[in-house]
């Protein structure tokens, strides 16, 4: 059966975004990058909501732009070819290899891991992950933390009083100070 992965830039104090708003303390160097070039060639499809959509659609035509690096075209052709499947009460359309839900979280991700294909179901955004955490679907979290204190903002984990054992996958600390955590739940 496919993973449900949940991968984001964190701050040290839990959060994916300040309470402005702000997420431009999780600029990429190039470590980064292909950490997340990685996680983005192992999925099979990425579930977004509507604010991480309209984010990445930098990505939809980013390897026009003759001056990107390679690292950066690639990130590009693989973003643009990866199925997406955007949740949103407000788009009438999207772009891409994207399609719009048709049913709830859970019902999505049910008939993906029903449906053959490989790579796991990655979900971005604090808030739809949230919702997939309350729901117990997610299998891995995947954090970035960044060296930096937000005070507040947007929690990378959802509070839903719950709790969730997790297994240590894998750790390691990046030049940039970064540490990468992947975490298995445990079941």
């Amino acid at each position: 059966m496919r993973s449900v992965t949940y991968s984001m830039a964190v701050s040290l104090d839990g959060y994916v975004v300040g309470p402005d708003g702000s997420f431009d303390w999780t600029t990429p160097d190039e470590e980064i990058f292909r950490l997340a070039t990685d996680e983005v060639r192992g999925a099979g499809v990425h579930l977004l909501g509507r604010r991480l959509y309209e984010t990445m659609l930098y990505w939809e035509g980013a390897d026009q732009h003759p001056s990107l690096d390679f690292s950066t075209r690639e990130f590009a052709a693989l973003w643009q070819a990866l199925p997406k499947v955007v949740f949103s009460s407000t788009l009438s359309s999207v772009r891409g290899r994207a399609r719009l839900a048709s049913g709830g979280l859970a019902e999505e991700i049910g008939r993906l891991r029903a449906e053959p294909g490989e790579g796991d179901i990655a979900i971005g955004g604090a808030t739809l992950a949230a919702e997939a955490a309350a729901s117990d679907l997610i299998d891995e979290y995947r954090a970035r933390v960044h060296p930096v204190l937000l005070g507040g903002g947007l929690p990378f984990f959802p509070r839903h009083e719950r709790r969730v054992d997790l297994a240590l996958v894998e750790s390691r600390t990046l030049g940039s100070g970064v540490v990468y955590l992947r975490h298995r739940v445990v079941r």
